[in-house]
């Protein structure tokens, strides 16, 4: 591991806010006049998950719905393993979040009468997720958020930086290092009063993904590096419908063109998920992606076909869907759209109590990064944007809470790095994800996990110098160890030599890194 340059470490007392995604935005608003910090590895608007939100946020908005359905719902798609009472607090409080984003200028679908325009999703007993011109909810929410973030004085964002490393002292975080995004340069220490952690997921640890091509664990890693309690990391949803085009990442075809009527339909021209599901195209996103995957082994390409449902509104309604196709070559009004699954979310993550905390002390976390137990083993449609509303907002009540305001005025903080060391190795990380994708995707047993934890170690062996990957490496052994020691289907956890889920296995996982590499040590010297 690199020795950090010694450099005079930065004071601040403002809460630095790791990532610039919906979490950390929202959160640095519900803390204003808090003054804050948020690292942000690209500038503002562009390289976070929430910006590439197609669907929308699922909340009970209708007069016919209830937060009790919309519950009952999440708990039944996260297949045994979701925390009931988080499900009953986050879909309670969806509504207020809804009309919260609606003051600021969110611009959601709205009819003639000014009700929300709402979109049934698979899974979903009723049309519950709102959205924003069909497939632009993520990046219209966002847009709105990050104009009130700019006009808040109290929030200060560095951008093309991203957070290394946490300190920590006695079981507490005391500050986080960090360096430059877009060129190699030596960590400097941010001492601060605590920190949000809302950086994101790991979908880009696998070859085939939806996800911003810096999504790739690191702040999992990190967290876990310093200690952190980690949960469900075994579970990843992979998303049915990424359009197969050969871009990396893979162009989303939101799942609202299913609830709209298209379906899916092999090279063949069967309608293979009618055999599959009772609700076919609209079932759980693990049904629906194995479905998909299944028709690819077989060589029977899978495609969405919108063509009866939408006809030439697909081109209208869906703007995000028609620019992919218009780059591929598609015409999705008198062609099916190839598809095929991607990591898409990670339903694990840093474990996070009903505060937005983690088991460290000073460390909070909200976004796809945590681990509530929302989810479960397969998220719901639309809960994902959701979660990160709600806490977001509890931690940012939470941090108030336990942290005095400063009694003095706060100075900007301005970091001046020094240019060090190498950029990432590509061809490490290629074969990280390669390996991910290979033997920790859709389709996993035991033997293809043991290589892949054993790729693992070669690979943090000979990249032990760049912090940045070993915080990625992190993320996937944890994923592989608690895949390895699930031994059952359930959920997005698919075992080809445990296909059947096991009534007593109907419960969350917790780990932590040193935990899961004793784990990895054990597997790989028993060979």
């Amino acid at each position: 591991m690199t020795t950090p340059v010694e450099t005079k470490p930065l004071l601040t007392d403002r809460i630095v806010i790791v990532g610039a995604g919906l979490a950390a935005l929202y959160a640095a608003l519900e803390l204003a006049p808090r003054p804050v910090l948020m690292i942000s590895p690209e500038p503002l608007g562009l390289g976070a998950s929430s910006a590439w939100a197609q669907g929308g946020v699922a909340a009970a908005m209708a007069k016919s719905d209830s937060a009790e359905a919309h519950a009952s719902d999440t708990f039944n798609a996260g297949d045994g393993t979701v925390d009931a009472e988080v499900a009953d607090m986050v879909t309670r409080m969806a509504r207020d979040h809804i009309l919260d984003l609606t003051e600021l200028g969110a611009p959601f679908d709205r009819d003639a009468q000014g009700n929300y325009v709402m979109s049934r999703e698979a899974a979903h007993s009723a049309a519950r997720v709102v959205r924003v011109r069909g497939d632009q909810a993520g990046q219209q929410i966002m847009q709105t958020l990050i104009e009130e973030v700019r006009a808040t004085a109290s929030i200060q964002v560095i951008e093309g930086t991203e957070a290394l490393r946490l300190e920590t002292k006695d079981n507490g975080v005391t500050g986080v290092w960090v360096r430059r995004s877009d060129l190699p340069s030596a960590p400097v220490l941010i001492s601060c009063p605590g920190v949000l952690l809302a950086g994101g997921g790991s979908g880009g640890l696998f070859a085939h993904t939806t996800n911003p091509p810096r999504i790739r664990g690191q702040v999992i890693g990190l967290a876990a590096r310093a200690g952190a309690r980690i949960a469900d990391a075994e579970f990843v949803q992979f998303h049915p419908t990424a359009v197969d085009c050969g871009e990396d990442p893979a162009p989303l075809a939101t799942e609202a063109l299913r609830g709209e009527g298209a379906t899916l339909i092999n090279s063949d021209g069967q309608r293979f998920m009618l055999d599959q599901h009772p609700d076919a195209e609209l079932a759980p996103r693990d049904v629906v992606a194995r479905g998909i995957f299944a028709e690819t082994q077989a060589g029977r390409r899978p495609m969405l076909d919108t063509r009866d449902a939408l006809g030439a509104e697909v081109l209208t309604r869906f703007p995000a869907l028609a620019e992919t196709c218009a780059r591929a070559g598609i015409d999705p009004v008198k062609d099916p759209i190839p598809v095929a699954v991607a990591a898409h979310y990670h339903m694990g993550g840093i474990e996070t109590d009903m505060r937005g905390r983690a088991s460290l002390d000073h460390l909070w976390v909200s976004g796809e990064a945590a681990s509530t137990g929302l989810h479960g083993a397969n998220r719901l449609a639309s809960n994902g944007l959701l979660e990160a509303l709600v806490y977001a907002r509890r931690a940012a009540v939470d941090i108030a809470d336990s942290i005095a305001m400063p009694s003095a005025p706060v100075a900007e903080l301005r970091p001046e790095f020094t240019a060090d060391g190498q950029p990432m190795d590509a061809d490490a990380v290629q074969q990280l994800r390669q390996t991910m994708t290979t033997h920790v995707g859709m389709r996993r047993n035991a033997a293809g996990l043991r290589q892949a934890l054993a790729t693992l170690v070669a690979l943090e062996t000979a990249q032990s110098q760049d912090e940045g990957f070993l915080n990625m490496c992190a993320t996937a052994t944890l994923i592989a160890t608690s895949a390895l020691e699930r031994r059952e289907s359930r959920g997005g956890h698919f075992r080809t030599d445990y296909p059947q889920a096991e009534p007593a296995l109907a419960q969350r996982s917790q780990t932590t890194l040193a935990a899961a590499q004793a784990l990895r040590d054990r597997v790989l010297n028993s060979l």
